[in-house]
Order: structure tokens, then C-alpha cells, then sequence
């Protein structure tokens, strides 16, 4: 049965610590069963508020904060490029550029955050883990569980990427224990994560029950707070069919609803829904006013219409998965205002919402509830203990992470519709790929797989346009292999016009192609008809659509991934080595010192808008 919960030793030792001090959450772990407390006994005296939004101090009303981020992604230290910095929309309308990002700092920012609220939760809105740098990665993620339990995460939904490696290993974060191949990293047995995974609509297939708890909650005195997880219904379109073997993924509003229901029988009627699934808004600015012209009017995409059907008994949304910035009050299905929140992602902001709670009636005075985004600012002193967390880490991976695999003449970023880094990896492939079968013809990459840029600036000590190991890692770190597959002409044709059709048409997905192949892309059509299919060609020559063609792809692709459903039909397989060692390979044979690789014109895709 779903639990509020008890009895994880190392929270319980936590949560005694602070009782004794004084100083701030008092929370529960969510491991094992245990039946919802009943209703506290009214009209005690809460913590007293700080800052906006806290000023509620006394009697029927108590100021709960709560502090929320969402897609980590394993980025201990802080992300570099673009992916380190936000954009922060000025009085004069300018905006400033502001780097961003890093545990020791997020670390600070929330203990700084939380002082004089001793009614603080803090909660996550998945992706915690998965597509992590090498700091993390390399050791399937526990530097970031352990990150966490530092931070004193309370609880988090479960993301896609939580699934990259499967529902055993999620298990094991979860619950800790060594892991079942590489083994143990130190001395010590790794304990898991002091915090709930929340997967309400992930069910095993067999059983028809929730893979992990579907909600928690946390408790203070007579102040209750439900949370309910629920990751994107379209996870397995978008990870390996490896990871969710076995797995059935629910719709989120249906879920969410079904266990609103369930929380308020319990007696628990102040409901937070922690949703990994997004939205995408009218402005780039972390701080833009989302609320302009019209309530919810900065905001679309799924986290839109989620927001507009989830019940009204649930009183606020934590947001994921687009890695955009917003805090929007989106009205709820009764006509309510309902705040709906998301805090970009790699850590470099958290939000901070104020939840006015009733005593009275045990829910969320709506009209009440505040809520902003706040930037993690690298210019607040590092946490110590995330510092010490982080050396311990880099000093295991520092022998594979620091060796010198490549040199770039500049930047190779990951960003447009054809990148230089898109065009970099599917040659990478192509080139491998030719070494197992000399007639491969061409290579396409998904543009979801390519996770950060290789940037010209060191990140450590290795020198200016050096691309170490643990850059190249960063870049693709999920361990596809890179597969063969023949498909005719008639399917690569028809591949190519998945990438804005179908699942794709709303948010179209556009494959980053190897040296030779080239084509118009037509935005001004609608669906499959943006692909200008008499402007196809490879080598210069009209794709034959009887003719046959060797295409390689990463393992995520040949699975049909990402909506390709036709590269999930290829013939005459044959699975060769990781993407990783792929671009590895390419980068050693094709760059040295004196002759380093530029990056490319990114013009094999013909764009008309």
C-alpha cells in the first residue's frame, strides 16, 4: 500500500538530528509501508516566515515553503558553455547573461533559502539521473544519489532518464547495494537514495501495480502536504525498449486524479504533483512574466493541457523534462488559479514557492500561494561537504576523465536544427561503422542523444581545445551501441519524414546526417511534406526507393526511438561497439595539436522558413 511512511534508518537519524536543533524540515522516509498519519490537532503555532511570501506566522494559517528543481542530470559540477548560464530579463528591458550551476553552489542557495522557514520541503521534478557528465556516469550515478541526500532532497518524481539503465537498476538507487556488474567504487556499500522515487502511473506490466510508491507524505505537527509522482506517458518513445521491458506508462491527468482522490480519503487534502513533463514558454528569460497578457498565457505544450485537467484538489505542479524556465499560474479545471512550475535544468535555478496552508480546513489557501524562480549564482561560497563529495569522485575518475582524445579549433555546439557537433557524430559513425561493414552508405543521429557542447575553452587543466574523455562522455554518455541495419529506399525516405509527422508533427525531431547526405526541409508545409522528397539525395544522387541502403544507427534509433518506427524495421542487423568509442576513434584519427578539427558548416540540411 502506498505509504506516508517510516522507517528508513539513515532519514530517521536525520530527521532526530534536526528535531534536537531545531532548524528546519522534519520529514519521513517512504521505503516501506505504513498507514497516512491522522489529522493533527489544530491551532498550533508554525515557524516563523522570512522573506516574501512567509510572512504568516501564527494561528489558523502556516507559510510552508517549498523549494523544487528538476533535471540534474548528474551535473555536480558546474555545466559549462550554454548550458551553464541563464538569461535574466532586466528593468529596461535588456537582458543580462548570468553564469549558473553546481552543487556546491545549489547547495548553498537552498541552506541560505531555507533559514528562518521551519516549514521547508524540498522536491524534485525527475531526471535526476541519466545522460550525467563522467563525474557521475562512469559511476552509474550514485555521486549524484549521494549529491542529493547532502542537499536534503525530500522527495522526487521519477523522470525518463531514471529509466536508462532499467527499473532493477532505479531499484538499486532507490535502495541502495553495490552495482551487479562494476561492483562497489569504495569501501563503503553504496546506501541508496534518504529519499522517496514517486512513480504513480509506471506499473509493471504483470502485477498492474505502481513499480515504485505512487505518492508520500510529508508531515509537520499538524501540517500535511501530499505528493503525488507521475513521469511523461510517452517515456517509452523515448528510451531504450531495454529500459522499460516489462513496464506499462499511464496517462498523468488520469493518475494524478485517481491518487488526489486516495490522498484526501486519507484525511491529506494539501496535494502537490510532481510531474515530469513540460512545457515550453513565450520567452528565454528564466524571469519573464508568464502571466502576461492572461493567466498561464506565457506557457504551452503538454504541461498546459496537464494543468487544465488536473484535478482541482491538487494545489500546485512541479514541472520537467523540457528543461525550460517557467512559473506560471495556470487556472485549474474549477476556474482556480493553480501554480505550475519548472526550473530550467542542470541546476542552475531552483524555485521557491510559498504554500499557504489552512489549519483550519487541512488545504492550500490558493490565493495565497507565491512562487519565483531564483538563479544559482556561482558567486555565494561552496558548500564544503559538496566539495569534498565532488574531489572524492573526480579523484576515481580522473585516470579515465583527463586523457586527451582530440583537439577542436572552437566551439562544436549541439544547438540549431543541423548542429557542427550533430554533423560531428554521425560521421563519427559513418566512419566507424565503414570499419565493419566497408558498403555502409550512411549514418543518422538523434539529436536528443547529443547532450552537451564540446566547447574550445579547458574545463580543467588540459589546455584550450583539448577534448578529453570526460568532455566527449558529457556529450554522449548513454551507452548506445552503434547498429547496422539495410533498409530500402522507400524506408530511409520515409524515416527521414518521421522527424515531423506522426508523434513528431507538434515538436518535429530532427536526425543530424553523416557527410553526403543532403536535403530540404520546408517549414513552411505542414507534417511529412516538410521533407522535400525529390530534394533527397546521397552523394548527389536521387535516394532509389527500390535500391537498398546500409545505415547506421545508435542502438535508441535501431529500437525504433524517438517516433522512428521504420529504423525500428531494418534487416540484416549487426551491433557493433559503443557511440562513445565511436566519436573517440573519429576525434584521435581525425585531429592532433597541430591540425586541429574545425567545426563544420552545418549545412547538409537545406532549411526554407
Amino acid at each position: 500500500m502506498p505509504a506516508t511512511s517510516p522507517a528508513h534508518p539513515r532519514r530517521r537519524r536525520r530527521t532526530n538530528r534536526l528535531l534536537v536543533t531545531a532548524a528546519g524540515v522534519l520529514t519521513v522516509g517512504a521505503l516501506a509501508a505504513a498507514a497516512l498519519p491522522g489529522s493533527a490537532s489544530a491551532g498550533e503555532q508554525g515557524g516563523k516566515g522570512q522573506g516574501q511570501g512567509h510572512g504568516h506566522q501564527h494561528g489558523r494559517y502556516q507559510d510552508v515553503q517549498l523549494l523544487s528543481f528538476n533535471d540534474l542530470h548528474g551535473n555536480l559540477e558546474p555545466p559549462t558553455g550554454s548550458s551553464g548560464r541563464v538569461t535574466e530579463l532586466q528593468p529596461d528591458g535588456t537582458t543580462k547573461t548570468i553564469d549558473a550551476g553546481g552543487a556546491e553552489y545549489l547547495a548553498t542557495h537552498l541552506r541560505q533559502a531555507r533559514k528562518g522557514n521551519a516549514y521547508s520541503i524540498t522536491a524534485a521534478g525527475g531526471d535526476m539521473v541519466g545522460a550525467s557528465p563522467l563525474i557521475s556516469g562512469l559511476f552509474h550515478d550514485e555521486p549524484t544519489i549521494e549529491a542529493l541526500n547532502k542537499l536534503d532532497l525530500d522527495v522526487t518524481s521519477v523522470g525518463n532518464h531514471e529509466f536508462d539503465e532499467g527499473a532493477k537498476e532505479l531499484a538499486r538507487l532507490q535502495n541502495g547495494g553495490c552495482h551487479p556488474t562494476d561492483g562497489c567504487y569504495t569501501d563503503k556499500t553504496f546506501q541508496g537514495a534518504d529519499f522517496p522515487y514517486l512513480s504513480a502511473n509506471v506499473l509493471n506490466e504483470k502485477t498492474e501495480k505502481p513499480l515504485l510508491k505512487p505518492y508520500w507524505v510529508w508531515k509537520k505537527k499538524d501540517v500535511k502536504v501530499g505528493f503525488i509522482g507521475v513521469t511523461l506517458e510517452g517515456t517509452p518513445n523515448i528510451v531504450s525498449a531495454e529500459g522499460v521491458k516489462g513496464l506499462v506508462f499511464k496517462d498523468e491527468v488520469e493518475t494524478i486524479n485517481k491518487y488526489a482522490k486516495e490522498l484526501r480519503r486519507k484525511g491529506v487534502k494539501s496535494i502537490v504533483a510532481l510531474i515530469h513533463e513540460g512545457g515550453f514558454p513565450a520567452s528565454p528569460n528564466y524571469n519573464y512574466d508568464c502571466d502576461a497578457p492572461g493567466a498561464g498565457d506565457g506557457i504551452s505544450g503538454p504541461i498546459a493541457d496537464i494543468a487544465k485537467n488536473v484535478s482541482p484538489e491538487v494545489d500546485a505542479l512541479v514541472t520537467g523534462h523540457t528543461h525550460n524556465a517557467y512559473v506560471c499560474t495556470i487556472p485549474d479545471p474549477a476556474g482556480n488559479p493553480r501554480m505550475v512550475t519548472s526550473a530550467a535544468s542542470f541546476g542552475r535555478l531552483y524555485t521557491d514557492t510559498t504554500l499557504t496552508y489552512d489549519r483550519r480546513t487541512g488545504d492550500i489557501a490558493r490565493t495565497a500561494v507565491k512562487s519565483a524562480n531564483h538563479v544559482v549564482s556561482r558567486d555565494v561560497p561552496k558548500a564544503p561537504d559538496m566539495t569534498r563529495l565532488i574531489d572524492k569522485w573526480n579523484t576515481l575518475a580522473a585516470p579515465i576523465g583527463n586523457r586527451a582524445i582530440g583537439y577542436i579549433s572552437g566551439d562544436i555546439v549541439k544547438d540549431g536544427t543541423e548542429s557542427p557537433l550533430g554533423d560531428l557524430i554521425a560521421d563519427a559513425q559513418l566512419a566507424y561503422a565503414r570499419t565493419l561493414d566497408p558498403e555502409t552508405d550512411l549514418a543518422l543521429m538523434n539529436p536528443g542523444g547529443v547532450r552537451a557542447s564540446l566547447t574550445y575553452a579547458a574545463s580543467g587543466a588540459e589546455g584550450d581545445g583539448v577534448v578529453t574523455f570526460a568532455e566527449a562522455f558529457t556529450v554522449q554518455p548513454f551507452a548506445n551501441t552503434v547498429n547496422l541495419q539495410t533498409f530500402t529506399g522507400e524506408q530511409l525516405i520515409q524515416a527521414l519524414k518521421e522527424q515531423v509527422s506522426g508523434s513528431n508533427e507538434a515538436a518535429p525531431k530532427i536526425l543530424q546526417v553523416s557527410d553526403g547526405l543532403t536535403y530540404t526541409l520546408d517549414l513552411t508545409k505542414s507534417g511529412a511534406d516538410r521533407v522535400v522528397t525529390d530534394s533527397i539525395r546521397l552523394n548527389g544522387e536521387a535516394i532509389d526507393p527500390s535500391a537498398s541502403y546500409r545505415v547506421a544507427t545508435n542502438s535508441f534509433l535501431a529500437g525504433g526511438g524517438d517516433g522512428f518506427t521504420t529504423l525500428g524495421q531494418g534487416a540484416d542487423d549487426l551491433v557493433g561497439d559503443d557511440d562513445l568509442k565511436a566519436l573517440e576513434q573519429y576525434l584521435t584519427a581525425n585531429s592532433s595539436a597541430g591540425s586541429p578539427l574545425a567545426p563544420s558548416a552545418a549545412d547538409r540540411i537545406t532549411i526554407v522558413r
